[in-house]
């Protein structure tokens, strides 16, 4: 039986390798993307099992669309996308730069445009498909010293929920979660610009601790199962209790 394809976008980092790596365990075949070839190779050769790879710019519509099409006509249909890119400087918003803003939104939200628009088509042609946006529990309550990326992954969100409206219609699932804190080179950048912040965090989630990337691949991993088929437009807080809805 042919194996279904997953494209995992911005698969270098730390929660966004630990989501290919379960992916490819569930029995996908996968499709990676990120801008950081050298990391993104080690983390194909590391999965195995005939993984593809594409570099590139991820907020470059003409690159994401190039590498879309090229997955389905090397690899095969897109079943599955799971959309992690995020980044974030912990900083103040009265000492950014609007320089800073435009480098944020355009990771942080038009990237999943881009290639949501590309990947969009094909499930739709073939009334299948999931896809699997990881936002913030910022985008839920805001946090401080992330005023921008906050407020672009809850324009990521609400956008998932509006994709999920239009298309639930041809079988297609779309859903979000929205990790709390992760032990991830970017949440170790943060912490060295205000580890104030991070310290506050942690002493806020009821666990006490930070998430390890594995548990929050394990949501994604549900997600683009079968065992969600009758789940979509939610964004699902893998926090360890930090907000309860």
């Amino acid at each position: 039986m042919k194996k279904k394809i997953a494209l995992v976008s911005g698969a270098a980092g730390a929660m966004r390798a630990a989501c290919a790596r379960r992916l490819h365990r569930d029995g996908f075949q996968l499709a990676l993307m990120d801008r950081n070839a050298e990391t993104l190779e080690c983390v194909a050769q590391e999965i195995g099992g005939g993984t593809s790879h594409w570099t590139l710019d991820q907020t470059d519509e003409t690159a994401v669309r190039k590498a879309v099409a090229e997955v389905e006509e090397r690899v095969g249909p897109i079943h599955a996308l799971v959309n992690t890119i995020g980044w974030t400087e912990g900083t103040r918003f009265v000492d950014e730069t609007s320089d800073y803003w435009r480098k944020v939104v355009e990771i942080n939200y038009m990237a999943a445009l881009y290639i949501t628009h590309a990947v969009l088509p094909g499930m739709i042609e073939r009334q299948a498909g999931k896809i699997v946006y990881i936002t913030s529990d910022a985008a839920k309550v805001g946090t401080g010293g992330e005023a921008v990326y906050a407020g672009a992954k809850a324009a990521e969100a609400a956008f998932a929920k509006s994709i999920a409206r239009e298309n639930a219609r041809y079988n297609i699932n779309v859903n979000c979660t929205a990790p709390g804190p992760t032990d991830s080179p970017l949440m170790r950048e943060v912490k060295e610009q205000n580890p104030e912040m991070i310290l506050r965090m942690t002493k806020l989630v009821p666990f006490r601790r930070l998430a390890q990337p594995e548990e929050q691949a394990d949501v994604v991993s549900f997600l683009v199962s079968e065992d969600a088929r009758w789940i979509t437009g939610q964004v699902i807080s893998t926090s360890g209790g930090l907000t309860m809805n």
